[in-house]
């Protein structure tokens, strides 16, 4: 019953963030009409591409259309969020809009229920698990986990993929295969970030390994298999475009082709590609482009966390590595998308990062013993004043987006 009981409290948990996510959207922000009118407005334009793909199933042209029209190339995006949601709408009979939102609300309380369960595992306490959800449900983006988008189902398959990997047995390697599977399957960045069990392995070993093959071969065999499997999502999208059209490489052409992205794979170390510039409420753009400098501020200030000697910890620092890398790597993949449309979306790419970053930080603070009662009362009134200004923030950007508006 012990048992039972901890794994039901993250559950719960995470059933009542979600729950206020959806209610938060739903009842107070979308525009006043009928309860299933106010729902329904949480679909918006991706989530209308992911309604094709069910409808007709994956179409283009070779070489893909030169501009976005979805009847005719709609390889844009990667297969498992509408194939979950499919199954949604065509085995309970759900029209394509309730599927497509249960999906990603279902992944929505995944998420969150899994990142109340590695609180639970690393023991963390009731305080800092507050703070550190609300920081993440404050991020302007974060009503994204519960609308027609794909985000809650990538985080929710790499915190899974994450929880699991880093447990003892079968079973536990089985789920992190599958959830590796989805995550890859959800966003191509998870080809990337599949590479979780390898990184901690390295820093759990030490870097003297590599230098050692048949060490190597042994002590890092299983990890490298388990990011063979959680690869093998997008690896069979990249088979099945290639046995259809001839071209493994289609996602990336329609990209191209309908959205214009060529990534550059310098554009993190351009100093013109930050902006530092408060940006209008109504221009996305240039909030995703700040987002992007914040998230690179971020990642430098948990690097210097984790490298400062005065403040530098140890315990743990093997999964923390996985979890930062698979943050940067997320971090560079998207801003090398999307630096040629000027930085558009990237607010929303970036809402992974920070949930991540502050994951990584609830790990790292429960080592230190409980600060003074004046260190206490600051952390929680700067996490106060943080939520405040982000939940009004996010407000607006519901606001509009429930309205049809674009706002990342």
């Amino acid at each position: 019953m012990t048992r039972r009981a901890r794994l039901l409290t993250p559950l719960l948990a995470g059933l009542a963030v979600t729950l206020l996510q959806i209610a938060m959207a739903v009842l107070l922000l979308a525009p006043e009409d009928a309860l299933s009118v106010r729902y329904a407005a949480l679909v918006q334009h991706d989530s209308y591409w992911f309604m094709n793909i069910i409808d007709r199933g994956y179409q283009t042209i070779v070489p893909p259309i030169d501009h976005k029209i979805m009847e005719v190339s709609n390889v844009a995006f990667f297969p498992a969020y509408p194939l979950i949601a499919g199954f949604f709408h065509y085995a309970l009979k759900l029209d394509g809009n309730t599927a497509l939102l249960i999906t990603a609300q279902l992944a929505a309380w995944g998420f969150w229920s899994y990142f109340f369960l590695f609180c639970e595992r690393w023991k963390v306490s009731p305080s800092l698990q507050i703070c550190g959800a609300l920081l993440i449900a404050a991020h302007p983006a974060a009503f994204f986990l519960v609308a027609a988008y794909s985000e809650s189902l990538f985080l929710m398959a790499l915190t899974g993929f994450i929880y699991w990997s880093t447990e003892e047995g079968r079973t536990a390697k089985l789920w992190a295969g599958v959830h590796g599977i989805v995550m890859s399957a959800t966003r191509i960045v998870g080809v990337v970030c599949a590479a979780f069990p390898v990184v901690r392995s390295l820093f759990k070993t030490g870097w003297g390994i590599l230098f050692e093959p048949r060490r190597w071969l042994r002590e890092l065999g299983p990890a490298m298999g388990l990011t063979l499997v959680a690869a093998s999502g997008a690896i069979g999208f990249f088979v099945y475009s290639q046995a259809r059209w001839g071209r493994w490489d289609i996602y990336m052409l329609t990209q191209a082709a309908g959205w214009g992205i060529i990534p550059d794979y310098f554009a993190v170390f351009k100093p013109e590609s930050y902006r530092w510039l408060v940006p209008a409420l109504n221009d996305p753009t240039e909030a995703s482009q700040l987002s992007m400098s914040v998230g690179a501020l971020l990642l430098l200030c948990i690097a210097a966390c984790e490298l400062l000697p005065s403040i530098r910890r140890r315990a743990g620092l093997p999964v923390r590595a996985g979890i930062y890398f698979s943050a940067a790597a997320i971090y560079y993949v998207s801003v090398s998308g999307v630096a040629c449309v000027a930085m558009e979306s990237m607010l929303r790419y970036e809402l992974c990062v920070h949930a991540l970053i502050v994951l990584a930080f609830l790990n790292f603070l429960r080592q230190f013993r409980t600060p003074p009662v004046l260190v206490r009362a600051f952390g929680i009134a700067a996490v106060a004043l943080l939520t405040a200004v982000g939940l009004c923030v996010q407000g607006w950007y519901v606001w509009n987006f429930t309205r049809g508006n674009w706002v990342a």
